[in-house]
């Protein structure tokens, strides 16, 4: 897929917001803050990739949406209407979207890892849940959760008990409260970084872009190849930007956060 990047535009990466996480009141000042993000992306933006868990959880039923998020749902109709290409890419916590993005927001998501030209520039981009080596366990729960059956299901479980439901295992998870940093694996044992250097021998990328990690990382996987990780909002407020000739992670009203990126 190409995408064109004008003169004097960019192109944004961003990814896990966990939004509804831990409580309603931090979540609403995270939220309060990715708008402020958006504002300043909107202004050069070509495009802007949303890569996964942007929720800390999220079923569409045929006729309800979860409760909230009313500020980024209508900035993000505001960004597209203006022309400003948006992409979606689902995450482990809001995998079940099914079409309210696409017929509401005018934007694509998609739920694997998706490839790019961009000004020449080769781009592998996906959330990152489930790839690479080991863990095996998750990856079975999410073929149980991404299957159409188990979907239906849950779509019987009346909304107040279904979402309530869901909502209180989410929020249990450590990833959703925020609370602990993720820590590097090491070059060797970074998954993510593993599974890019798999991908590279059948074909080059210039930048693996990925979420899920919760670690702001850049770093090499080939010798002109980077595995860039987007890290997260609950402490980071990170994200990536490439102008066409680089691509360099930043910090949103952070000054802390760059002391947490793992740079190689």
């Amino acid at each position: 897929m190409h995408i064109e990047l004008p003169t004097g535009k960019r192109i944004y990466f961003v990814s896990d917001f966990h939004l509804g996480a831990p409580d309603a009141a931090t979540s609403r000042m995270r939220e309060q803050r990715i708008i402020r993000f958006l504002d300043m992306a909107e202004k050069d933006a070509a495009h802007i990739f949303l890569v996964g868990d942007l929720f800390d959880f999220w079923f569409e039923y045929k006729n309800v949406i979860p409760k909230g998020y009313t500020r980024i749902l209508g900035k993000l109709a505001s960004l597209t209407d203006r022309g400003i290409g948006v992409s979606a890419f689902i995450g482990n916590h809001d995998m079940w979207m099914d079409g309210y993005f696409e017929a509401e927001l005018n934007i694509p998501v998609y739920f694997e890892p998706q490839t790019y030209d961009i000004a020449g520039k080769q781009f592998y981009i996906g959330h990152g849940d489930g790839l690479g080596p080991g863990d095996h366990g998750y990856k079975m729960l999410k073929k149980i959760f991404r299957n159409p059956v188990c979907r239906w299901l849950f779509s019987w479980i009346h909304p107040a008990v279904g979402i309530s439901m869901a909502n209180y295992f989410s929020n249990k998870s450590r990833s959703a409260t925020g609370m602990e940093l993720e820590h590097f694996l090491g070059a060797e044992n970074e998954w993510l970084a593993i599974y890019a250097k798999e991908v590279l021998k059948k074909e080059y990328f210039d930048y693996f872009i990925f979420g899920h990690r919760h670690l702001p990382i850049d770093m090499p996987v080939g010798p002109h190849s980077r595995y860039v990780n987007l890290g997260e909002w609950l402490n980071y407020n990170s994200y990536a930007v490439f102008d066409g000739q680089e691509l360099k992670l930043h910090y949103f009203e952070n000054e802390n956060g760059p002391r947490g990126t793992i740079i190689r």
